[in-house]
């Protein structure tokens, strides 16, 4: 029971922290900008199809990538402290109101215009499953292997997914109603999240490459 209670304790950190690092609210006013040209019918089509697409990514990325770090020789530790360094950029900009360049760069964004389609690219990938999401998943699947946490980090990419596909779903509503400042706040407040997640990916790295700090 009490291992029982540890492993939910475990899936729903992560499931916090990804959608802290998703940032569905955050992200309104880029996803209400790159639909404004479609119908509401092709809005919730590329809705689906982003979500569809964030979910097999990052299960994908889940599954593999223990086996990626062993494919380059990377350990576990050193892929946390480089991961968080990357999530504070990222959780730095989301302090400040902004989206980091870390997650999408102006090429892609120009890119996009041109195309019928920004469900996958670039909204799906890397707006809502950026770098941070991925490495939070590798790290993750590299802790805790077994099959059953696997299962549960998997039900959290799905709970998480399911989440950014309603705050979608409802943008125009949810965007008039926290309006620029009360979404630059919930960017904020997950930015501190993040923050809090990207220090303790690079202390406990730091702990399993110099042991003597865990004294």
């Amino acid at each position: 029971m009490k291992t029982m209670a540890l492993d939910t304790a475990l899936y729903l950190q992560f499931f916090i922290g990804l959608i802290a690092i998703l940032n569905p609210f955050g992200l309104l006013p880029v996803f209400i900008g790159l639909t404004s040209h479609q119908s509401q019918i092709e809005r919730a089509q590329t809705n689906a199809t982003a979500m569809i697409t964030v979910f097999l990514t990052l299960i994908i990325v889940l599954l593999v990538g223990q086996a990626l770090l062993k494919m380059f020789g990377i350990s576990i530790a050193s892929f946390r402290i480089a991961g968080g360094g990357m999530l504070i950029l990222i959780a730095l900009s989301m302090l400040k109101g902004q989206m980091s360049d870390v997650r999408r760069n102006e090429d892609e964004v120009n890119e996009s215009v041109t195309r019928e389609s920004i469900a996958v690219v670039p909204l799906a990938i890397p707006l809502i499953a950026g770098p941070g999401a991925m490495t939070t998943a590798i790290v993750y699947s590299a802790e805790y292997p077994k099959w059953q946490h696997l299962v549960g980090f998997g039900c959290g990419i799905a709970a998480a997914a399911l989440i950014c596909w309603l705050v979608f779903r409802a943008a125009p509503l949810l965007s008039n109603f926290l309006g620029h400042t009360g979404i630059n706040i919930i960017t904020r407040i997950m930015g501190l999240i993040m923050m809090a997640m990207a220090v303790e990916f690079m202390s406990q790295g730091l702990k399993d490459i110099f042991p003597v700090l865990q004294s």
